[in-house]
C-alpha cells in the first residue's frame, strides 16, 4: 500500500472515530430527553415555543438527529411534529429534517466505505440488504423497501451510501417513499392535539394494520427483491 492510500485510510479512520464518538455522546446525553419530549408532545411544544421562531430550527435538528442516530423512534417525533405544528407544517418540517439527516448519513457512508461502516453496522443487516450493493439497478427495490412499514429506514440510509445509486436519485426515493407514513404520523399528531379522537383511532388502526402487514410480509418481500435484483446483476 502506497503512502497516499495509507494517509487516506488514516483520515477515514479518524473521521469514523469522530463520527462514532459524536453519535455516542449525543445518544447518551440527549437521546433520553428527545425520546421523553417526543412521547410528551405538550412538553416539547412548550419548550419549542420558549425559543420563538428558532423552535422550528430546533425541531428540524431533532429530526436530523433521529436519522443519524438510527435507533431513535422517528415515528414518534413525526407525530410530535403534527401535534405542535399541524399536519401541513409538521409534515414539511419533518421532511426537511429527515432529508437533511439522510444527506448527512448518505455522504458519510459513501466517504467511509463498506470496510469501515462494517465496524458499527451489524453483519446480519449488511447481508440482508447486500443485493442493493451488488446491483446497479436497485432503485425500485430501494423505493419499495423505504415504502414498507417496519423497515430499518435510517440504517438503510447508511447502506444506501455504499450502493451504486446516484445521490439525487436516493434523496428523491427516500423523500417520496417515506412521505405516506410520515404524513399519517403527522396527521395523527395534529388530530390528537385537536381532540379529534375518531380521526386518531381510524388513522392509528390503518397504520397498525399496515405495520403488522409489513412486518409479516417483510422477509418474503426482501427475498423476492433479492432474487429479482440478483437476476439483473447476472444479466448485465
Amino acid at each position: 500500500m502506497d503512502k497516499g492510500k495509507i494517509t487516506q485510510l488514516f483520515i477515514k479512520v479518524c473521521i469514523l472515530l469522530l463520527f462514532a464518538a459524536a453519535i455516542t455522546f449525543v445518544g447518551i446525553k440527549y437521546a433520553p430527553q428527545i425520546i421523553y419530549l417526543a412521547t410528551n408532545p405538550s412538553d416539547l411544544k412548550s419548550l419549542l415555543a420558549s425559543y420563538g421562531s428558532t423552535g422550528i430550527v430546533i425541531f428540524i435538528l431533532i429530526q436530523i438527529i433521529q436519522v443519524i442516530i438510527a435507533f431513535l423512534p422517528g415515528d414518534v417525533t413525526q407525530l410530535a411534529g403534527g401535534y405542535i405544528y399541524g399536519t401541513i407544517l409538521g409534515t414539511l418540517y419533518s421532511t426537511i429534517g429527515i432529508t437533511l439527516g439522510s444527506v448527512i448519513v448518505f455522504f458519510t457512508a459513501r466517504f467511509l466505505g463498506y470496510s469501515l461502516l462494517n465496524l458499527f453496522i451489524s453483519k446480519e443487516l449488511f447481508e440482508k440488504f447486500s443485493f442493493l450493493m451488488n446491483s446497479p439497478k436497485s432503485e425500485m427495490a430501494m423505493f419499495i423497501i423505504f415504502l414498507i412499514p417496519g423497515m430499518p429506514k435510517d440504517f438503510l440510509s447508511y447502506i444506501a451510501g455504499i450502493t451504486p445509486i446516484k445521490p439525487m436519485t436516493f434523496f428523491v426515493i427516500t423523500s417520496v417513499a417515506r412521505f405516506p407514513a410520515l404524513f399519517v404520523s403527522t396527521y395523527i399528531g395534529a388530530n390528537l392535539q385537536q381532540g379529534n379522537l375518531t380521526a386518531v383511532i381510524i388513522a392509528t388502526a390503518i397504520s397498525c394494520i399496515l405495520l403488522v402487514a409489513g412486518f409479516l410480509m417483510k422477509e418474503r418481500i426482501l427475498t423476492f427483491l433479492h432474487g429479482n435484483n440478483s437476476k439483473k446483476v447476472d444479466n448485465l
